[in-house]
């Protein structure tokens, strides 16, 4: 049978006050974010010079933005396929529902 450690058997007691006693601010209320609506999906390629390209027409074209600007204004998704060393992205453009 096994034997009980006879040195952790006690925890000394701690002298801090206890946490019951401490009086709190209440949490502040919290205000729900309007949901963003994103468009339809779109595949980007980003080669090692972070030049960024865009599936149009059946060809590879240049694409304005980079992938950084893009993270900043749409929602981004690295895709984990790489296609001729050049990672994809899935970009999604917020739609104005104005």
């Amino acid at each position: 049978m096994a034997r009980r450690p006879t040195y952790h058997a006690r925890r000394p007691k701690s002298s801090s006050p206890r946490r019951d006693s401490i009086v709190r601010e209440a949490p502040a209320p919290r205000v729900a974010r309007v949901p963003i609506q994103y468009g339809a999906p779109f595949i980007v390629l980003e080669d090692t010079d972070k030049k960024t390209f865009e599936y149009a027409n059946g060809a590879w074209t240049p694409f304005t933005m980079s992938i950084a600007q893009c993270k900043k204004t749409c929602q981004v998704k690295e895709l984990p396929q790489k296609v001729n060393n050049k990672t994809r992205y899935e970009i999604r453009v917020p739609v104005d529902t104005e």
